[in-house]
């Protein structure tokens, strides 16, 4: 055996031993460092927000009276909740489907790339908030114009990392698809779609950040419910403890969703573990 062929053939964990950095893997048992940081972040809150509320300041209120809040704002906030995802799962949804679609045809149809890849240099960069107004001028519910609003903030991080996936894919597994005879569109689900999955889930996950964003500054515009309107609802009567509590469900929800987006991709791409 030659010695690039002996190279090849070293152990995954040989690049430490060789001098080469190896890939950190976080550990699988229980960590202790993410509930120090958030008991430090509670204790300065508490210490913070009795010291301010010494002096007759409401704008931060004690860890103890938010809390309060919040489990006397839990029927409410579900029925915000049910609200707000009529309106992020079809947004989320459509922006879903159709990216992934879009994404891949033109990863992998030249003609389709030099007239759509231009187009999305520069539509992708407007920041989705500006269109909320007009969204909600021009279309007939304000359900609908925050539908589509979500639908934008989403699709294009889904889009763009559904294209860089399918140009991502070598060449020899084209010409090997060829020669089996696939069609464009065998060859798309069969060989483009699961090559792309670790690009898709990197999308999916930056535009479901997106739509949780939009979703909320569009609930601020002008929804009679959600959780963004929560949050305006209580501010605009200086009811601190509920607004807090508010942000507090709001974030949870967030990273609720963010992990079970996680756990899927785990389970999906199971041979890269």
């Amino acid at each position: 055996m030659s010695a690039p062929q002996k190279a090849l053939t070293l152990p995954a964990d040989a690049g430490g031993k060789h001098g080469t950095a190896s890939r950190p893997r976080l550990p699988a048992g229980f960590v202790w460092e993410p509930w120090a940081f958030a008991a430090a972040l509670l204790l300065a809150w508490q210490i913070g927000g009795s010291a301010l509320s010494g002096e007759g300041n409401p704008l931060l209120p004690p860890p103890a009276v938010v809390f309060q809040a919040l489990w006397d704002s839990l029927p409410e906030l579900g029925r915000g909740t049910v609200s707000s995802f009529l309106i992020l799962l079809p947004g989320y949804a459509g922006a879903l489907v159709l990216g992934i679609a879009f994404g891949l045809l033109a990863g992998t149809t030249p003609w389709l790339a030099r007239t759509f890849f231009p187009f999305a240099k520069v539509a992708a960069p407007i920041p989705p908030t500006v269109f909320i107004p007009y969204a909600i001028a021009v279309l007939p519910t304000f359900h609908l114009s925050a539908t589509f609003v979500v639908f934008l903030g989403a699709f294009w991080p889904i889009f763009h990392n559904a294209a860089a996936g399918a140009l991502s894919v070598e060449g020899r597994h084209r010409d090997n698809a060829r020669v089996l005879g696939f069609t464009h569109l065998e060859y798309l689900r069969k060989v483009v779609f699961p090559a792309s999955l670790p690009h898709i889930f990197s999308g999916m996950a930056v535009g479901l950040g997106f739509s949780f964003i939009l979703l909320t500054v569009a609930e601020l515009f002008g929804a009679n419910a959600g959780l963004g309107r929560f949050v305006q609802y209580y501010a605009d009567f200086a009811d601190y403890p509920r607004m807090v509590a508010g942000i507090l469900y709001t974030g949870a929800v967030t990273w609720g969703a963010m992990t079970l987006l996680d756990k899927l991709r785990h389970r999906s791409l199971f041979w890269l573990r």
